[in-house]
Order: C-alpha cells, then structure tokens, then sequence
C-alpha cells in the first residue's frame, strides 16, 4: 500500500506556502526563494513572514536547503505531505483520453502486446518511464525437464510447461555431472513430478523430501541437488515492460553518476522494479512511492505511481510510471488510474 502520510499538522497558512512551493519547484526545477514564494502564494504577507514559514517547513523536514542555495526544494516528506493532502489531479485532457482509449481499442493483440503498448502510452503521455508487467498467468504444470552438460560444474537446464512454454537456464552447480548422472537425475524428477505445477513440486523437494536426504540414494540426492539450483534460478512468469527510461536524463536531479547507474542497472536487471510492483498486487487503486518509500536505494531519488489492472475483478497485473520526485503529480496519477481500467476493459473482453 502507499505508504502514510507522516503524522504533520500545518496551519493553512503553512500548507498554502507549501503548496505554492511544490508546485513552483515541479513546475521549474529551481530552489524557490522566499521572495518569489510570497508572490505566487497570492498571500498579504512580508518576506519576513515566508521565511518564518519556510523556517517551520525546515524544521518539520518537509522542505530543505540545497548546498548553499537561498532557496529551498522540497523534500520527500514534504512531496508525501503534499500528495496526500494538498494536491487537486486534474482530469485527463480530452485528446489524450482518446489517444489512450484508441490505444486498446479493437479486438485484436494477445496480453503480452498489449502490456508493451500501455508501457509505451504510459510513457508518451507522462514524459517519464512507463512500467507494465505482463499479465499473470495461472500455475502451469510442468511437462518435462532435461539437463545438459555445459562443461566443468555448468548445466543447461530446459524446462517445458504443459502450456508450451519453455525456459531455459544455465546453472552452476557445486560439482561436475556427466551425461548419464544428468539423464538420470532428469529422468527420476519427470516420472515423479510430470503434470505438477512449479509450486507444489518446490514445496515437496525442498520441503518434506530435504528433511530425509540422510536416507536417500545417490540418484535421490544428485536429483534434489540440482532442482535446488534450478529453482533458485528459474525465471518467474511474470515479466515487466519498461519503456522510456531514457526519458529521465532530461531531469537534473538525476543525472549524477552513482544514481544513473543504479536506476539504469533497475531498469536492465527489472528485479527490483518487479518486485515493487508485486507489491501493488493486492493495493487497491493508485499507489504513490516517492524516495526511499519504495524500499530499493536505486529508486531512492524516484517517485513510483503504480495502479493494478485486472481480468474480470481478478487482478493479473500491475502498471505505472518511474519519475524524479518532482514529477507533476496531479497530471500522472489520472493517467495511471485511466491506463489501468482501460487495459482491464481491453483484457476481459479478449476473454
């Protein structure tokens, strides 16, 4: 879920002045002056009375100074404070709903197109990262295994799935097999575990079944060995779409090195940002991380706006979008929300 708001009380005073700062630092990307934020605030007060303001916004850590700027820039709590409570979305403008509605229209594209087109959508209309996992698949069952030796202690490990599906993965293991230990090993989890899905045959090997590995044979064992490593390796069956990465580089606060690298690695990697978006299963509606909410440091300079899409009520897939905090929040969150429905709409008719 979105994480809560921090438990902050502001005058309307202190929240008008607040606003009015967020809003001018999305806007332009420049620390705001005390000056500059008495002007757009519209209010009857001195530059004295602002900064006494922006002095209490300091210290409730909600705005800071950058380096030695006389200006100041919010902060992530200050942004959380600011899209939980002070934030007004605007609805979404008429020619971007039909390009967006256009977008999923017809009867035509499998799950997987249509997950690449609403990352690509997503992209275009926010200017940011578009982000869509691919919708979830039910439990397959396994059909059969084969491992092939790659040389010294690596193996190629082919899995086909009951519904066609084939992964493939090379595995380093602790020792070399040959061939024949290799066909054995497969041939023993094919008869024991063909028609299974993945889950429970995980459950069985490396639950109950590790428990006895005292008293069982050197086939039983070479066998489990293995699936270990093969589990531990195996792909998931959910992927993730990203789209528009680059788009990010034309936001100063990101271009430093160390942050270019790792949000660049998150985006190449996609474990990162899967895992936050499986997170988002279960959420009900929009989902707002900003900075370090989202729990991976490589997005701990990103705003994360994520909303689930589903397939007759029952959600298959996450979507949304990877910016700079300062990401204007009240046009990307009704975008979110619309691309969501509108891929569930597209997805439950192709059923």
């Amino acid at each position: 879920m979105t994480p809560q708001p921090p438990d902050t009380v502001l005058n309307e005073r202190a929240q008008h002045l607040l606003r009015a700062l967020v809003q001018r630092y999305i806007r332009e990307g420049e620390p705001v002056a005390s000056k500059a934020l008495a002007r757009d605030a519209g209010l009857d007060l001195s530059p004295a009375s602002v900064r006494n303001v922006m002095a209490d916004l300091e210290t409730l850590g909600l705005i800071a100074a950058p380096h030695t700027s006389a200006g100041r820039v919010p902060t992530a709590r200050g942004y959380r404070v600011f899209v939980d409570t002070l934030l007004t979305v605007k609805p979404v403008e008429r020619d971007a709903m039909r390009r967006a509605e256009q977008t999923f229209r017809g009867d035509d594209g499998v799950p997987a197109e249509l997950a690449s087109a609403a990352s690509t959508l997503l992209a275009e209309m926010t200017r940011l990262a578009g982000v869509v996992t691919t919708p979830r698949r039910a439990p397959a069952a396994w059909r059969q295994i084969e491992f092939l030796p790659l040389g010294e202690d690596r193996v190629l490990a082919i899995l086909v799935f009951q519904d066609g599906e084939v992964q493939n993965k090379v595995l380093q293991l602790e020792r070399r097999y040959d061939p024949a230990a290799l066909a054995r090993a497969s041939a023993f989890l094919n008869e024991r575990f063909a028609g299974r899905d993945l889950a429970e045959i995980r459950e069985h090997l490396l639950g109950e079944m590790q428990q006895h590995r005292a008293s069982m044979d050197q086939l039983m064992r070479d066998a489990i060995g293995i699936a270990e490593r093969m589990f531990a390796a195996a792909p998931p069956r959910t992927g993730v779409m990203v789209t528009g990465e680059k788009r990010l580089l034309d936001f100063a606060e990101l271009r430093d090195v160390d942050t270019l690298r790792r949000l660049f690695e998150a985006f190449e990697q996609k474990r990162e940002i899967l895992g936050l978006l499986d997170k988002c299963v279960s959420a009900e509606g929009v989902q707002i991380f900003i900075g370090e909410e989202s729990g991976y440091r490589a997005l701990d300079e990103c705003s994360v706006v994520t909303a689930p899409y589903r397939v007759d009520g029952q959600v298959v897939g996450v979507l949304g979008v990877i910016g700079p905090t300062r990401m204007a929040y009240d046009r990307v969150i009704p975008i979110v929300d619309l691309t969501a429905r509108l891929m569930s709409t597209a997805l439950s008719q192709r059923r």
